[in-house]
């Protein structure tokens, strides 16, 4: 990592992180956690999630419902046979139920259908929270990439929220992809238009998270890496500033040091704790 950070390249080191992450992975317990795969909650192959729920179940916990990257039309839930799963099981390592979201990409639909799929998943996860041990009032919502464009939409674009509100307790951003956008500098411009079904900026700035961000806005992590696909960073930048803005006061957030778009989510999990302990101090205390 510290040979290829300064020169990341999205085409060239995604894979071999996901290749060597997944080794590291291999070695991680696994014991006290019991795994519900494939919970269908729509009739796409895609719309499966699974439940990573910790030992002893008894009381509520909170929980954690993330939602992979992938550029908008790549990317699975289970990418590897540990990646995305490292992400769920740190969770239920540590006392928070887990959920990995699988959900339709742009050759399927169209925004807002992977936002729709999240707030799908939200419900599911309020109905069923006595069935599995979650405390309702404690359920988060968590992208990465691609992923936090559609968590994004949810938690913050009130167009997407049922009559009682999202539901959520706080939403947590690991290398975001918050503004749509097709500027030069975007390698996933073509993708981004692929999804949002239109390259005009006017448009593009209407269906961003960061453009409904507003002085009620669900509490907000927000963390990303040092050496991000291009223009990521601003991206969660800018979402800080603008929840700073509204809210008077500025998010938990942080600045991943050494690492990439990938890393950023593929080393949660590991001996490498930092970024694993902020995001559950924040779900301790979601402000």
């Amino acid at each position: 990592m510290a040979e290829i950070g300064p020169q990341w390249s999205p085409a060239k080191y995604v894979k071999l992180m996901l290749e060597k992450f997944s080794e590291v992975h291999r070695t991680a317990p696994t014991e006290g956690i019991e795994v519900r795969t494939d919970i269908a909650y729509g009739t796409h192959p895609r719309q499966r999630f699974d439940v990573y729920l910790p030992s002893g179940l008894g009381r509520a916990r909170a929980a954690v419902l993330f939602m992979h990257g992938g550029a908008f039309l790549d990317g699975h839930r289970n990418r590897t046979d540990e990646i995305y799963a490292n992400v769920l099981r740190y969770f239920a390592r540590n006392n928070v139920v887990g959920i990995n979201i699988g959900y339709r990409l742009a050759d399927d639909t169209r925004y807002p259908g992977a936002t729709e799929d999240a707030a799908t998943v939200v419900a599911w996860a309020h109905e069923h929270a006595s069935e599995i041990g979650i405390d309702p009032n404690r359920i988060f919502l968590m992208g990465h990439s691609a992923g936090a464009a559609h968590t994004g939409s949810y938690a913050y674009d009130k167009r997407h929220h049922p009559a009682a509100g999202p539901g959520l307790a706080g939403h947590l951003v690991v290398s975001g992809r918050v503004r749509a956008e097709t500027r030069l500098e975007n390698p996933n411009a073509q993708k981004v238009v692929s999804y949002y079904g239109t390259d005009n900026a006017d448009g593009l700035a209407d269906v961003s998270p960061v453009s409904h961000v507003d002085g009620n806005s669900v509490p907000t992590f927000v963390a990303w890496a040092e050496f991000e696909n291009p223009l990521i960073d601003v991206h969660c930048a800018e979402l800080v500033f603008r929840l700073a803005q509204a809210k008077c006061r500025s998010p938990s957030s942080m600045w991943l040091r050494g690492h990439n778009h990938t890393s950023s989510i593929g080393h949660i999990n590991t001996a490498e704790d930092a970024l694993g302990l902020a995001m559950l101090d924040f779900i301790a205390n979601p402000r």
